[in-house]
């Protein structure tokens, strides 16, 4: 049921929205040359996929997780991009493909690993990463490992139509942050 859920607003997103997406394309073109970041994570079965944002750091930046890497490589359009969430848009894609799901765990790098333990003990690998969830909208990210996981099983365990809605809105509406950055 949030398969369908997940395709049909990702498609009339990615549809409707694509003026919009091709504006960002077009700032971050200028802003860092690259404006589209591609990135491998894990997926559902701990199977690898490649997930697509708006660049916000700079394009020299090691792939690191976000809480490792340096403030000062976030460019002044990633900054806005960032508060606003607008990096985040692009994952549309990889919903209507179904590498992810509106909500779920976020995707982790394969490095992470004490966070790949910590969701392997709970299952959480068995559902699709989201874009969004429990975790976001409450700030928790991917510094704390055995919080996140916990987090993590605690939303895939109440999943309901009504969480689901509950967390794309707190999102769209500005709960809960970024992924933070040192």
């Amino acid at each position: 049921m949030y398969r369908v859920f997940d395709f049909l607003f990702s498609f009339f997103g990615l549809l409707l929205g694509l003026p919009f997406l091709s504006v960002i394309f077009l700032m971050g073109l200028f802003d860092t040359g690259s404006p589209l970041f591609i990135q491998e994570r894990v997926g559902r079965g701990k199977r690898p996929f490649k997930l697509v944002k708006f660049r916000t750091m700079s394009k020299d930046t090691a792939s690191v997780a976000s809480h490792l890497a340096s403030s000062a490589s976030i460019t002044s359009l990633g900054r806005f991009l960032r508060r606003t969430k607008l990096d985040e848009l692009p994952q549309l894609w990889n919903v209507l493909l179904g590498d992810m799901s509106l909500v779920g765990p976020r995707p982790n790098l394969f490095n992470q690993d004490e966070l790949i333990r910590e969701r392997d003990a709970l299952s959480v690998y068995n559902v699709r990463p989201g874009i969004t969830g429990l975790a976001q909208v409450n700030k928790i990210d991917m510094s704390t490992p055995a919080l996140l996981a916990k987090t993590d099983r605690e939303m895939i365990d109440s999943l309901s139509v009504s969480n689901y809605f509950k967390y794309i809105i707190a999102t769209v509406s500005g709960k809960g942050s970024g992924d933070r950055v040192k």
